[in-house]
């Protein structure tokens, strides 16, 4: 008896294995292939709606990018010349925790084609295209982690796959350096796919596209959810209404694009007082100030090649002093990007506590997709980190670094003054009209707060040099931007 059970029992493992197995042998690259008519399709169409989020805009260190409703949502692929179109309609969701401007309906149309990325402006006559070479990266991958871009990338580079459980892994490395890991169940279906692109704060950045609820679209099998990660967080979750197949061309790159070649990054030098010059030339701007033996730099935007010909302009303007401080007024990746490349120099940085403990961790990520000259000359990065008022001082001039409180911008916020050239610095609080430009119908939470703070201050403000916007402004015109009469309190 006790024999005869043993024989069941090894008859059924025998059959659980063996059932096992044919599910693992049942997903393929192949069978993908064939199930979702990869090999058929020259573009695809994708139309739906749900959220976007604002990558890298979070509103504290770690927590999630901001939410915006999608109303519209159409992404326009072509496979075959590696081009595309995505076009959305979006509106910031309105966070009952966080005062912030009034949400205004924004357009957006984004193109990639191979190695090119551009711009168009939405509802602007004759609207030029405005090159974005930074988007290159995170657009090509858009169009790889699709269900069946990815099957026909991974075709086209001879991918490798590895069973699993309930399915397979497909791998495969793209022009290069790219590296592919998808997903795909034992219903043929691509569940998940995974690529890296790089970021100047983040590094080697995970880009992580997930899909469920396949569905029949016109004869194609799509998924109609659809949820992209990136740095830990959503970016997309879409769910999709309609799908089309070989209904899109490839995209004409305009001359503009195709022929134009992007100047080199332009520093701007314009001397605010003895010692204080306000570096611009772009959409970020900086500050640099002299010290005894050092240089104080107020920001460092973007990206490498921004804080590296702000060095240099820097040097330029001030020959013979080491920039000895970085002052950093927040995380967000515009105005964070740059900040290795100061490490690297050897500058301390200083910023808001809140901030170390986010810095630490994510510049310890690889940085191998595009090194910068901190991952290619390692060294560990020195802060000087401040929760209220923080001087700088040399003994002839003081710095100033306060915490901007209350401004639902983001938690761990910073402005810059100089009492005795009365010059105040930020960015985010407020970026002053274009010349003529009218003020916004309600005022700006953000820049209402900075003026509360000014005052709760005490500072005795001249001219404040923001660090977006068209240029140096007075105190007077933050208070009439933000519809107040009153006169300084100081």
């Amino acid at each position: 008896m006790h024999h005869l059970i043993r024989t069941i029992r090894a008859a059924g493992l025998t059959l659980a294995m063996t059932t096992v197995a044919m599910a693992a042998q049942a997903a393929s690259l192949e069978g993908a292939a064939q199930a979702s008519g990869a090999t058929q399709l020259s573009s695809i169409e994708v139309s739906g709606a749900g959220r976007w989020f604002q990558f890298g805009q979070a509103p504290a260190p770690g927590q999630p990018w901001p939410q915006f409703d999608v109303s519209r949502y159409v992404s326009s692929i072509h496979f075959d010349s590696a081009s595309a179109r995505v076009q959305i309609t979006r509106l910031q969701t309105i966070d009952p925790d966080r005062a912030r401007p009034a949400p205004l309906e924004q357009k957006v149309d984004q193109y990639v084609s191979g190695k090119l990325a551009w711009n168009l402006g939405v509802g602007t006559a004759n609207a030029t295209p405005t090159p974005q070479p930074a988007a290159v990266e995170e657009r090509q991958a858009e169009i790889w982690s699709t269900p069946q871009g990815f099957i026909k990338a991974a075709l086209a580079n001879q991918a490798t796959s590895k069973p699993l459980k309930d399915g397979v892994e497909v791998s495969f490395t793209a022009a290069g350096k790219y590296r592919y890991v998808g997903y795909i169940n034992a219903q043929d279906q691509v569940e998940r796919v995974r690529t890296w692109i790089d970021n100047p704060v983040l590094g080697d950045t995970l880009v992580e596209t997930s899909f469920d609820a396949y569905t029949n679209y016109n004869g194609v099998s799509f998924p109609a959810h659809i949820v992209r990660t990136q740095g830990g967080f959503r970016v997309l979750d879409i769910a999709v209404s309609d799908v089309k197949a070989n209904a899109v061309s490839a995209q004409t790159v305009p001359d503009s694009i195709a022929q134009g070649v992007l100047p080199p990054v332009s520093v701007a030098v314009n001397k605010l007082a003895d010692g204080v010059y306000y570096l611009t030339g772009g959409t970020h701007h900086s500050v640099a100030i002299e010290q005894r033996d050092h240089i104080v730099l107020i920001e460092a935007p973007l990206n490498e090649a921004r804080s590296l010909a702000v060095i240099d302009k820097v040097k330029e303007t001030i020959p013979g002093k080491p920039i000895k401080y970085l002052i950093n007024t927040h995380a967000h990746f515009d105005h964070s990007g740059g900040l290795r490349t100061l490490v690297a120099q050897g500058a301390t940085i200083v910023t808001h506590q809140g901030n170390v403990a986010y810095y630490k961790e994510v510049w310890a990520n690889a940085h191998k997709l595009s090194p910068d000259l901190l991952a290619q000359k390692p060294r560990a990065p020195h802060f000087e980190a401040f929760n209220t008022k923080h001087v700088l001082s040399d003994g002839h001039r003081k710095i100033e670094v306060y915490p901007i409180q209350g401004n639902t911008h983001n938690d761990a916020f910073a402005l810059v003054y100089l009492p005795a050239e009365k010059i105040l610095v930020e960015v985010d609080a407020y970026t002053p009209l274009a010349p003529n430009a009218q003020p916004p119908a309600s005022p700006n939470p953000y820049a209402v707060n900075l003026e509360d703070n000014i005052d709760r201050l005490k500072l005795d403000v001249n001219q404040i040099a923001a660090l977006h916007g068209p240029g140096v402004v007075k105190l007077s015109d933050l208070r009439s931007y933000n519809g107040r009469s009153k006169v300084a309190a100081n």
